[in-house]
Parts: C-alpha cells; sequence; structure tokens
C-alpha cells in the first residue's frame, strides 16, 4: 500500500523533510535570541539614560576602550573647549535625514586631559571642501552633561575612513587620532552633548538611541516553528494523496483492446 514510500523520489523527499524541520526550529531559536538581546539591549540602554551623571574619568582613561555596558551612560565634566581645535565629522544626518556635519570639540579638563565633546549637528551650507561655519562654543570654564560614546570604527559603522580629507574634516570620531592629532591625552570614547541644551544658532544635539522598539524577530521566531511544524503535514497530506491516486489508478477499469485492422 505504501511500497512508493521507497522509491527514489519519495526516499529523496523524505530526507529534505527530515533536514528542514530541524534547521526551521534552529532558526526559530536564532531569532528568540536575537529577540532576547534586543529587550536585553533597550533594558540596559533605559537604566543608562535614568542613572544620574557620574564624572566621566570615572568611566573612561586616556586609551580606553569604553564597553557595551557604559554606552550611553550619563557623565558630566568640567572645563574649557578648545574652540581653536574643533573638527567636523562629514555626511552625518539630523533627524530629518539632511546632510551635514557633527561638531567634534576637545574640551580641556581641570587635570589637562582632552573629552571629545561631540556638540551636535549643523548644516552642509557650502562646498564639501570648506571648513564650515560653527557657533562658537561657550567661552570660560563650564559644566557639561552628555551620554558616553566608544570610538567609531568602519566595521561598526560602515563608514569609511577616507584619508586625504580637507584640513580638519573627520569621517570617524577616534580618540586615538585626536590624541596624535592634539598631542595630549585624550579620554577614550567621546560624549554626546545633551546639556547645556543648544540656544542661539548652536549645533543641533543629538537625539537620544531608539530603545523602544524590540524588532520582528519574535515574530520570526514563530513563523519559522510553525513552517517546521507544517513540513510534517505537508508530507503527511502528500503521502495520502498520492495513495489515492495510485489506488484510483488501480481500481480503474483497464482500457478495451482495439481489434486490430483485418
Amino acid at each position: 500500500m505504501y511500497r512508493f514510500l521507497l522509491s527514489r523520489q519519495w526516499v529523496i523527499l523524505t530526507l529534505i523533510a527530515l533536514v528542514l524541520i530541524p534547521v526551521m526550529v534552529e532558526l526559530g531559536f536564532w531569532q528568540l535570541h536575537r529577540h532576547e538581546h534586543r529587550v536585553a539591549q533597550n533594558q540596559r540602554v533605559t537604566e543608562a539614560l535614568a542613572a544620574d551623571p557620574v564624572p566621566a574619568e570615572k568611566l573612561t582613561s586616556p586609551g580606553h576602550e569604553v564597553p557595551k555596558t557604559d554606552l550611553y551612560r550619563r557623565v558630566s565634566a568640567k572645563g574649557t573647549y578648545d574652540a581653536k581645535h574643533e573638527v567636523v565629522v562629514r555626511r552625518r544626518t539630523n533627524s530629518d535625514d539632511e546632510v551635514g556635519f557633527h561638531v567634534l570639540t576637545p574640551f580641556v579638563l581641570d587635570d589637562g586631559k582632552v573629552l571629545l565633546v561631540n556638540r551636535g549637528w549643523i548644516p552642509a551650507d557650502g562646498p564639501q571642501t570648506a571648513f564650515p561655519k560653527i557657533p562658537a562654543p561657550p567661552k570660560g570654564e563650564v559644566t557639561v552633561t552628555g551620554r558616553m560614546m566608544a570610538d567609531e570604527t568602519s566595521a561598526a559603522s560602515g563608514i569609511k575612513d577616507v584619508r586625504g580629507l580637507p584640513d580638519r574634516q573627520i569621517m570617524l570620531i577616534s580618540s586615538g587620532q585626536q590624541a596624535d592629532a592634539l598631542g595630549k591625552q585624550v579620554l577614550g570614547g567621546y560624549v554626546e552633548l545633551t546639556s547645556p541644551e543648544a540656544v542661539g544658532g548652536s549645533p543641533q544635539l543629538i537625539g537620544g538611541p531608539d530603545h523602544s522598539g524590540i524588532g520582528p524577530h519574535m515574530a520570526y521566531a514563530v513563523q519559522w516553528w510553525l513552517f517546521a511544524a507544517g513540513v510534517p503535514v505537508g508530507w503527511v497530506v502528500l503521502v495520502r494523496r498520492e495513495r489515492r491516486d495510485r489506488a484510483a489508478a488501480a481500481a480503474a477499469p483497464a482500457p478495451e483492446a482495439t481489434p486490430a485492422p483485418v
């Protein structure tokens, strides 16, 4: 009755089904792990943004690589801006997807070390080869507050670190590169400024990270598991259909032989 399952066609079909089931189950768990990672990341960012600011030098130091656990931590620092040596980061967009620059200004602390402060976004209102007009930072000693960020890399950002750019223009924010350019001790990572707020034509402050969405990973996980459950169901349906078709073909009367012409 089911001897057709031993045919080459059905053996191959059955093997494919047996392979697909665990593969789809594993893909479902992969999406589940991505969902759990996203939820944990959102929770970490939420806690970092809600925490009271701590002195920047408690989280970073010259040559320090900012770990993921310290990303978006609120930090504060007291010092003076060094506008003479500020640079702009090319091809950055604001919340309206307008292309412009980020303004990166060295912030000299009381002990002489430098903290890189991303003061925000300005529009590209001139040729790319010209240094843009930048609103001046506050003069004298000030206290700044912002989000701790890690040095940017091409691998993480997808931005190529182009060389030979016009003077005082960069593609990626790197405390190591800025330390070489300034000849000073520069704290690892940088700070996205959140306070004081932008006033009087100051650069637009960079918006906080999106930490509310969880993405479609859980839906994808359920989808893969449904596919895995559907494989054996589909296999059974095909087997029954094949058996029914074969039984119908066997029960059909044999066609009458046509007499040979005389």
